[in-house]
């Protein structure tokens, strides 16, 4: 389904029917990277996909995707399907756009499952990478991307997922490049948010991966600490969904969402 904002196509799909979960993905990936969970996630609940802009199937929508313009593109979307209230999960930028939801628009969200992210803004040395990342797309946009999505596994594993990785190169070279560049600007402006989560009325939970190399297994344990969330363990690297479908699945089952 196409959703229109601002003159700019924004996909998003609607399955199932129950109460509302809405799936927000990462950085690179789209919509498509909860496939292997949406039968089980269907079966009780009505699930709202979203391709963020920049990616998927959405165009780019401006020069900066900043996590509130991208909060408002769900909101619009959620707003048309008339849904009040609804459960989230966010994947690493997924996680940050839902914080930013939530702050926009409190009492929406009820549920909130930070799945490999984290409240905190970027770290002077994290946003240098993001200019260097801007640099390097410039030059050549397809090697950058190659190279970042091999990063989100675990280096030790990653090869036992070279058909998902290979999906996940294929699909994002097919991303604007506007849209990337906008993505990673609006990633290294982001604010912190952490006071977002502590004032959050709904359940909360932090589900870290024990060999995540960009969000630090002791960055979810003390944020999730700050913030008084539930914290989960999975054994994977940054791609939970993809490394270690099984753990997923139990989560959701003991956190309701199955």
């Amino acid at each position: 389904m196409i959703a229109h904002y601002n003159n700019s196509n924004i996909f998003y799909e609607v399955y199932g029917k129950g109460k509302p979960i809405v799936l927000l993905h990462g950085f690179l990936e789209s919509s498509s990277m909860w496939d292997t969970l949406l039968p089980l996630l269907t079966q009780k609940n009505k699930v709202v996909c979203i391709d963020l802009p920049g990616h998927g199937k959405s165009d780019a929508i401006a020069e900066v995707h900043t996590m509130e313009l991208m909060a408002e593109v769900v909101y619009s979307i959620l707003d048309s399907l008339e849904v009040k209230q609804a459960r989230f999960i966010g994947h690493s930028m997924g996680g940050y756009v839902s914080l930013a939801f939530s702050e926009l628009y409190p009492g929406i969200i009820t549920s909130l499952v930070l799945l490999n992210s984290t409240t905190e803004s970027d770290s002077e040395e994290r946003k240098k990478n993001r200019d260097r990342a801007i640099r390097l797309i410039k030059k050549d946009a397809n090697l950058f991307i190659t190279l970042a999505i091999h990063n989100l596994f675990n280096e030790n594993t990653k090869h036992l997922y070279a058909h998902e990785i290979k999906e996940l190169k294929e699909e994002a070279y097919l991303f604007p490049v506007d849209g990337i560049i906008a993505t990673i600007r609006g990633m290294r402006d982001r604010k912190d948010r952490t006071n977002v989560l502590q004032n959050f009325n709904g359940l909360k939970y932090f589900v870290y991966g024990n060999e995540d190399n960009m969000i630090p297994e002791k960055v979810s344990i003390q944020v999730a600490k700050n913030t008084n969330s539930e914290l989960h363990s999975i054994n994977s690297g940054h791609m939970s969904v993809y490394e270690n479908r099984e753990e997923m699945i139990k989560l959701l089952h003991f956190i309701e969402f199955l």
